[in-house]
Order: structure tokens, then sequence, then C-alpha cells
């Protein structure tokens, strides 16, 4: 597996603080490996559901899309579904390509050879976005309507004490919500307020 060399930041903390949706220049994203994404819903609207006592609960629309990530497998043969949550109004997921387990399709009276195509990264995300805006859009009956931010933030894992790390960061996301999501506009303003009294008492 191949992994890039940036490390975590010195909190400890998945590397998600810039928010810069740039991918690396010159990186091929179709080589095996394992990355970090997440997609964000248009606005930052929270659409999938709310968070309770800590844990996330889906709706329907929400349904969806963790029905549509856990079946990207069943499309892009060399995708494996790793550690992922839907919170209100976005998704943290583990993406890993791996080309290697590839050995051919069962189609009952055999298998027949692997797929020549291998998709890179933004084509699977561009996919999950395609199926998941179609079918939430039917169902709410706004057909054509903008679901998801144009863009996506990712990170090339290096290793596997930074995939553990991940793993346990996207496990604990909905427990975050209510205070420190950075996604979460109330959890902002609140940590506004508090770094603003703060201020006022001269701490």
């Amino acid at each position: 597996m191949t992994y890039n060399p940036a490390s975590v930041g010195a909190t400890g903390r998945p590397p998600l603080r810039n928010r810069r949706s740039i991918r690396l220049s010159g990186f091929d994203y179709s080589q095996d490996g394992a990355y970090f994404v997440t997609v964000c819903t248009q606005n930052r609207d929270c659409l999938f559901g709310e968070i309770e006592d800590g844990n996330m609960v889906l709706n329907s629309y929400g349904q969806i899309v963790s029905n549509v990530w856990r079946d990207l497998p069943d499309h892009y043969f060399h995708v494996r579904s790793d550690q992922f949550v839907v919170m209100p109004n976005h998704i943290h997921e583990i993406i890993i390509l791996n080309r290697d387990h590839v050995v051919g399709i069962d189609v009952g009276a055999g298998l027949k050879p692997a797929p020549t195509k291998i998709h890179a990264l933004p084509e699977i995300i561009r996919g999950f976005k395609t199926f998941s805006s179609r079918r939430i859009n039917e169902l709410r009956d706004t057909p054509g309507t903008g679901l998801w931010q144009r863009n996506y933030y990712e990170h090339i894992i290096r290793d596997d004490d930074e995939l553990n790390h991940i793993r346990q960061y996207i496990l604990d996301n909905p427990a975050q919500w209510e205070t420190t999501d950075r996604e979460n506009p109330n959890a902002l303003q609140k940590a506004a307020t508090i770094k603003m009294n703060f201020e006022e008492l001269g701490i």
C-alpha cells in the first residue's frame, strides 16, 4: 500500500484544519492506498438526521447515503470501504483502493476476468455523490437539486498508526458534534462565545 509522507498535525487530530480542497499536484489518485475523505452537503445543510446522546440517528436521506457508501465496492471492484460515519451535514470515510484482491467477478458459471478500468479517487467520489443525490432527489421529488458541495476534502493516509488514529476520530465524531465539530454551525458559535467570555474574564 502506498502512503503519502505527510504527518498528522501536532494536535494529534487528522489534518483537516485548513479545509482547502486541493489535490496533491502530480499524485496518482488511482494508485493503491488508504484515503480519508470528507464530503459536505451544499451550504452545510443538515439533511441526514440528528445527533441524540452522542449518537447519529439517520433519517431516510441519511440511510440512503449510508447504503450508497456501503455499495461502492459493487460498482468499483478495487474499492474497499473502511470506517465511515454519516453526520447531519457531512460524511467522513476511509476508502481503500487495492487492485491486488481483484482477481475476477463471479458470474454464476465461473469467474470472468477482472475489469481493466481502474477508477481514481475523484471519479469514485463523483459516483458516490451522483448515486446518492439521484436517490434522495427521487425520494423528496426534487430532481436536479444540488445535494453536495462541489468539491471534497481528502488526506492520503501514510501508515497503520495514522489509519487507526483516523478510524478512532471517525468513531468519536458524533460525540463531538455538539461541542467541537467544525461542520456544526451551532458548535462553532458556542466555541466563539466561550472564547469571548474567557477574553472578558482576562483568561
